[in-house]
């Protein structure tokens, strides 16, 4: 069968999935999961079994980032805690991309957690064993994040360590937008962008769509995660469309955060409709309880996009 006739195939059975809301028929269809912090990338039933006890997904939107550590902290962490704890978070990150067929996943990582497993050789070989024991057939695109509020002298001291390795495949930036300029992370992006890694950023989440500009033009980003921001500007948004900028969008994610309203009123439908590459990702999936296949299942219930428009999405996030 030749690959334009089986992608017909897959592209009916994604259609057919959605219109009959069956998400076991979703979860058996090719996806992407690329804006995805490990470390909470796992099914909170996964966690819950493991810890026996009964884990409640939080039911009101947070109303700030430490609000949302601080719910995670409370009520998943504190069921894992430690090396131990980490590990099997880790663990649940690739269990849930094997059982919701997540072909490509981008997973984050920090330096505290390479620091804490021993440094890069044994944080990458328990990483990639991890990898091939429950993931095998999920390409895995490890990618290092910094924190926004960093002190960007000491990565600097440390990052040629860590790029030397070959292992990372992109490097991001999370926590506060507003910690400090991004321009502060030029440096940082050079010596990531020498090294061959995809260069991303958490922009536009909370900020402005000047922020998005900002970040991709002085980061020479090729993807943004979130960049919802960017939908208040025309011109920005038709910038990012002409430039191909890719933005990674977690719809239930920002819902919780309150910087969407619903799935019904998502951003994501006006930056498709400027001609701007998204995604569909899952972000904190220990925290916001929504697989990639639900987040799907999500935008068409709500009326949003239409089962065409999600299996274009779809194919974007599965162009590498």
């Amino acid at each position: 069968m030749s690959l334009h006739i089986e992608e017909s195939f897959i592209k009916q059975d994604f259609i057919d999935s959605l219109m009959s809301e069956s998400l076991r028929g979703l979860q058996a269809i090719p996806k992407s999961d690329l804006h995805n912090h490990a470390g909470r990338g796992g099914n909170i039933k996964y966690i819950s079994e493991w810890a026996n006890v009964s884990i409640q997904p939080p039911t009101e939107p947070f109303q700030s980032l430490h609000d949302m550590q601080s719910w995670f902290d409370g009520h998943v962490k504190r069921h894992c805690p430690g090396m131990q704890g980490y590990l099997k978070r880790i663990e649940a990150s690739f269990v849930q991309a094997a059982e919701d067929h997540i072909e490509i996943l981008a997973l984050s990582f920090g330096l505290d957690e390479i620091d804490n497993l021993g440094g890069m050789d044994s944080f990458s070989r328990i990483m990639d064993d991890f990898h091939r024991r429950y993931a095998p057939q999920t390409k895995f695109l490890p990618e290092l994040a910094l924190d926004r509020a960093c002190h960007v002298e000491e990565v600097l001291g440390r990052l040629e360590a860590v790029l030397d390795c070959q292992w990372f495949r992109s490097i991001d930036i999370c926590g506060d937008e507003f910690a400090q300029p991004i321009e502060c992370f030029k440096s940082i992006y050079r010596a990531a962008k020498a090294a061959g890694l995809t260069l991303k950023a958490h922009v536009g989440e909370f900020g402005t769509a000047d922020h998005v500009m900002e970040a991709v033009e002085e980061l020479e980003l090729q993807e943004v995660h979130h960049g919802i921001a960017a939908v208040s500007s025309p011109q920005i948004m038709s910038w990012l469309s002409r430039n191909q900028i890719q933005l990674n969008v977690c719809p239930t994610s920002n819902i919780m955060l309150g910087v969407a309203e619903s799935y019904g009123t998502h951003p994501i439908r006006k930056l498709y409709e400027h001609g701007i590459p998204v995604t569909l990702n899952t972000d904190d999936l220990l925290i916001f309880n929504q697989s990639v296949s639900q987040e799907y299942m999500n935008l068409y219930k709500s009326g949003l996009m239409t089962p065409e428009e999600l299996n274009e999405i779809r194919l974007t996030g599965l162009k590498r």
